[in-house]
């Protein structure tokens, strides 16, 4: 059973007044054979990616064995923080705001050059951990039902869409997109959270709330709903293979960003195993096909982008345009902002 936002809290809260004041100092000893590493992962593409561009010349190279632990990451992060210091994780892939949190308490490690790659890394991919695929959380429409192009976040509020809006549930990763690019759309930061709060009841009665991408598009495809906030890159995986009417808006204000990050653990036994697999995620053969299969955009500036992806993922000066916001303010008022969610906007 996946734990709640509640249960959660309790278990980080737990396992941060049982956790050791000092952590190792990572230990470079070389690997040897059948050394293991232990991945926390995402199932699915993710882990048969990795398993082909990361595992396989890593363990080809080392003799070494790698397992990996699967699913979503709220029972990761929980068990990571109760591990902290001493972890059975080697590497934890965490998102944009978990991986700067983590570092904060100490549960990671900062990016450092002892990962070749590092150099190459866009700016926004050397905070928190090692950035390993960019996807930021824009507007997503069908395109049948507008009236003229989506180009602002501001045109979520015109009337045409009233009744017709799916809003992100909570304070997951496209729900702070969609709340926060409020707050910018409008002339406010993230200390404007009230105001965020009045802009979108505006937008009540919502056709649906959704909490998850296969949720939104089932609503597109029974026509629920017409309008609302996902990733760019799993939207453009399902327009092309399933819903060719929906439209992945680019607007003015900017795209929110979103990043998949790669950690790893203070404490780890295997330290240049896991800079190595790190390394090796960052490689061009590993950030083309993760662009291949889910349009994630690379976040190493040392590739080639082919022909056939270019306009469907990010290089570049695109990644200057994505807006980043101040993940400690946002995550020192989860909990206030959270009960203010679920009082006026999902109630």
């Amino acid at each position: 059973m996946t734990p709640s936002r509640r249960t959660f809290n309790k278990l980080v809260l737990g396992a941060g007044l049982t956790a050791p004041v000092h952590f190792i100092t990572p230990v470079r000893a070389q690997p040897k054979k059948g050394d293991e590493l232990v991945v926390g992962i995402w199932g699915g593409a993710q882990e048969r990616i990795v398993r082909e561009h990361v595992e396989k010349p890593l363990v080809e190279k080392y003799g070494c064995k790698v397992s990996y632990v699967l699913g979503n990451t709220l029972e990761r992060r929980a068990r990571a923080y109760a591990e902290r210091g001493r972890p059975s994780f080697d590497v934890i892939y965490l998102n944009i705001y978990e991986s700067r949190e983590a570092l904060q308490a100490k549960v990671t490690q900062a990016p450092s050059k002892a990962v070749p790659q590092y150099e190459h890394l866009y700016e926004p991919a050397r905070i928190g951990g090692y950035g390993v695929a960019f996807n930021p959380c824009t507007i997503v429409y069908d395109g049948r039902k507008a009236k003229k192009p989506v180009t602002s976040w501001k045109d979520i509020w015109n009337d045409e869409w009233k009744g017709r809006v799916s809003w992100p549930e909570g304070l997951g990763t496209e729900g702070i997109a969609a709340l926060m690019m409020t707050a910018r759309t409008f002339g406010g930061t993230e200390k404007d959270f009230d105001m965020v709060i009045q802009k979108v009841k505006q937008l009540k009665p919502f056709a649906a709330i959704h909490s998850s991408q296969v949720q939104l598009y089932d609503m597109f495809d029974q026509g629920i709903c017409d309008i609302g906030v996902e990733f760019a890159s799993f939207t453009r995986k399902y327009a092309e293979t399933k819903n060719p009417n929906i439209v992945i808006a680019d607007p003015v204000e900017g795209q929110a960003i979103s990043m998949n990050v790669g950690c790893i653990t203070e404490g780890t036994r295997n330290q240049v195993l896991a800079e190595e697999w790190i390394n090796l995620h960052l490689s061009e053969p590993c950030m083309l096909a993760f662009a291949r299969e889910i349009y994630y955009s690379p976040t190493v500036r040392n590739i080639t982008i082919p022909a056939d992806l270019k306009g469907k993922v990010l290089a570049g000066d695109d990644i200057a345009k994505m807006v980043d916001f101040d993940w400690a303010y946002i995550n020192a008022n989860r909990a206030a902002w959270q009960r203010k969610i679920d009082r006026e906007i999902a109630g």
